[in-house]
C-alpha cells in the first residue's frame, strides 16, 4: 500500500517545516562537527610543539645528550619521562643528529633510529603533524635541539595520542546533540504555530484544491460580462478584471496604485471607494453609463461591480417613452368622455355652430401644452408624463404649467428615475394645491452641464420647518391611510433615487407661499457625444 504525503496544508506545511528544521539542525551539526576536529586536532599538535620547545629549552638535556651514551637508565632516559609523566604526552623522544633515540617511552627503543623522518628538524624547523610511528597514530611536535653557540645537536620529538583527541571529540557530541535537539524542538513549536496561522488562512484547504480555486477565480473574473473592481485596505487596486479595465478606461498598469490617483476625482471614484453609499447606484465614466455595487470583505477592502447601462439606454429610452404616452392617455381618458359627451349633447340639440366652436378650443388648447412641453423639455417620456399631468390637473381645478427657464435636453442617463420623482412631487403639489384660493403648480427642470435641477412649487398651505425632513421618511404622511394600502412611499421613494444618483432631495417655503421641493441630480445627463451617437446608432 502506498503512503502518500498529507493533502491538508496545515499538515504538508508541518511537515515541510520539520524537515527545514532537522536538515538545518543535520547540516549546522555537521558543519560544526567538520572544523572542530580540525580544531582539535590542531590544538593538540601545538600542545605537542609547546612541550617539544620546553624540552629543548632545558641546557641539562643537551649537556646529558652529548656527555652521555644513549641508555635506559641514562640521564636524558629519565629527565624525558619525567616530562613526558607531568604533561601526559604519549612519548618524548630526544635523539641526536643522527636519529638516534638517547629516550622514549618504551626503554626497549632506546638506542635505536628513529621511524620516521627527523630531517626538517634537525635542519633548524619546527615541525606539527599527525603520523604513525611505533606507538601508532599521534599528533606530533619536533623541534631541533641546540647548544648555547646555536649548533644542532639533536632533536626533541613531542607526541600526543591521536585516539584522546578522538575521545575529546566523541565526548563532545552529545552535549552538541543537546543543543541541535532544543533547536529542533523550538523549530518544531514554531512550525506548528506558523502551521496552524496558515491552516486559519486557508481554510484548511489542500494546495490543490487552492491552486483550482485560484485557476477557477482568474477563469471567471477575466470571463463574466460585469466589470470586478478589488481593493485593499488602504484603497488600492488589487484587482481589475478585463472588463472593468475596458468600462474603466484603465490598464493593468493602475494595479497596485490608490482608486483616487487611477480614476481621479468625480462620482465614480467616490461610488467605488464607498462615499456615496447605495445600491445600484448610477455613474458616467467616460461616455459610459455604469451602475455600481460595492461589498466590503473581512480584511478591511472592498470589491466593486460595474455594469454597463450604455448598450441599453436607446432601447429603455425607447420602451419609456411609449409608456409614457400610455400613461398619458389614461390620465386623458375621462377628460376626453366628458368632452366627448358634451359635443354628443351639442350635437342632439342641434348646436352645430358651437359643436364646432367646442371641438377648436379644445383641439387648439391640447395642442398649445404639448407644444408648449415639447419646445422645453426634449425627453419624451418626461415631456409625455408633463401633458398627461396638465390634463390631470385641469380635472381638478389646478393650473399646472413648466416655468419659463425650463429647458431639458434629452440625454438623461436615468429617465424613468427622474419620471418617478417628478411624478410623486407633482402628485403631492396638486393634492396640496387643491382647495386653496389660487390651485396652481409650477414645475422648473433645468440643466447645468451635466446636472440637472426639478423644482416642484405648489399654492398649498406648505411644510412646516419641524417637519422639512420628516416627510421623507418612509411611512410618515399627514394623510389618512387608505384602506387598499399605505402612505408616506411617495417623498422617500423620491430621496431614495435622487440619493442613488449621488443628488439631494428638500424642501423649502416657496415664494408667496406654499410648499417649494427641489431635487438636484449632479451627473444626470450623459456627455452630448454620447446621446448623439445613440440617437445615430
Amino acid at each position: 500500500m502506498r503512503i502518500g504525503l498529507p493533502r491538508r496544508v496545515f499538515s504538508q506545511v508541518l511537515m515541510m517545516q520539520l524537515a527545514i528544521a532537522a536538515g538545518v539542525a543535520v547540516l549546522a551539526t555537521g558543519l560544526f562537527l567538520a572544523p572542530l576536529s580540525d580544531q582539535l586536532d590542531d590544538q593538540a599538535m601545538r600542545r605537542a610543539l609547546a612541550i617539544a620547545q620546553t624540552t629543548a629549552a632545558q641546557p641539562q638535556v643537551v649537556e646529558d645528550l652529548t656527555g652521555s651514551r644513549p641508555r635506559p637508565d641514562g640521564p636524558v632516559q629519565a629527565e624525558a619521562e619525567r616530562i613526558r609523566k607531568a604533561t601526559g604526552a604519549e612519548y618524548i623522544v630526544i635523539m641526536n643528529e643522527r636519529g638516534v633515540r638517547w629516550s622514549h617511552s618504551n626503554p626497549a627503543e632506546v638506542g635505536k633510529v628513529v621511524s620516521t623522518d627527523p630531517s626538517e628538524a634537525l635542519a633548524g624547523r619546527d615541525v606539527m603533524e599527525i603520523d604513525d610511528g611505533t606507538l601508532g597514530r599521534s599528533a606530533r611536535g619536533k623541534v631541533p635541539l641546540r647548544e648555547a653557540d646555536g649548533d644542532i645537536v639533536g632533536a626533541v620529538s613531542v607526541g600526543i595520542e591521536y585516539d584522546s583527541v578522538r575521545d575529546r571529540l566523541i565526548h563532545s557530541i552529545p552535549g552538541l546533540f543537546a543543543y541541535a535537539g532544543g533547536a529542533l524542538a523550538v523549530g518544531a513549536l514554531a512550525a506548528y504555530l506558523i502551521s496552524r496561522r496558515v491552516q486559519k488562512q486557508t481554510r484548511d484547504l489542500a494546495f490543490s484544491d487552492i491552486s483550482a480555486l485560484l485557476a477557477e477565480r482568474e477563469a471567471m473574473l477575466h470571463g463574466i460580462r460585469e466589470g470586478v473592481v478589488a481593493l485593499d485596505r488602504n484603497g488600492r487596486i488589487r484587482l481589475l478584471n478585463d472588463e472593468a479595465q475596458r468600462l474603466l478606461t484603465l490598464g493593468p498598469e493602475a494595479i497596485g496604485k490608490p482608486l483616487d490617483e487611477a480614476l481621479g476625482d468625480g462620482r465614480t471614484t467616490d461610488v467605488l471607494a464607498g462615499r456615496a453609499t447605495g445600491t445600484d447606484l448610477l455613474t458616467v465614466r467616460g461616455q459610459r453609463v455604469l451602475v455600481a455595487n460595492r461589498m466590503p470583505t473581512d480584511d478591511g477592502g472592498a470589491v466593486a461591480t460595474l455594469r454597463d447601462r450604455t448598450e441599453l439606454e436607446r432601447l429603455g429610452r425607447e420602451l419609456d417613452s411609449t409608456r409614457g404616452l400610455i400613461d398619458a392617455l389614461r390620465a386623458k381618458d375621462h377628460e376626453h368622455a366628458n368632452h366627448l359627451h358634451t359635443l354628443l349633447g351639442l350635437l342632439e340639440l342641434e348646436m352645430y355652430e358651437d359643436a364646432v366652436e367646442f371641438v377648436g378650443e379644445t383641439v387648439g388648447s391640447h395642442r398649445a401644452t404639448a407644444e408648449q412641453v415639447t419646445e422645453k423639455v426634449h425627453d419624451p417620456l418626461l415631456a409625455a408624463l408633463m401633458v398627461g399631468k396638465v390634463a390631470v390637473a385641469a380635472e381638478r381645478g389646478v393650473s399646472l404649467g413648466l416655468s419659463d427657464d425650463t429647458r431639458l435636453p434629452d440625454r438623461l442617463i436615468d429617465p424613468q428615475g427622474l419620471v418617478t420623482i417628478a411624478g410623486n412631487l407633482v402628485d403631492n403639489a396638486l393634492d396640496a394645491a387643491v382647495g386653496s384660493p389660487d390651485p396652481r403648480v409650477e414645475v422648473s427642470l433645468r440643466a447645468e452641464g451635466r446636472a440637472v435641477e426639478l423644482r416642484v412649487r405648489d399654492s398649498g398651505s406648505g411644510v412646516a420647518p419641524e417637519q422639512r425632513q420628516l416627510i421623507f421618511t418612509e411611512g410618515w404622511s399627514t394623510k389618512e391611510p387608505p384602506a387598499h394600502g399605505k402612505r408616506g412611499i411617495g417623498l422617500a421613494l423620491v430621496r431614495r433615487l435622487a440619493e442613488r444618483q449621488g443628488g439631494s432631495a428638500q424642501v423649502d417655503e416657496a415664494p408667496g407661499g406654499g410648499a417649494e421641493f427641489t431635487v438636484v441630480l449632479p451627473e444626470a445627463l450623459t456627455e452630448p457625444d454620447l446621446a448623439h451617437a445613440e440617437e445615430h446608432s
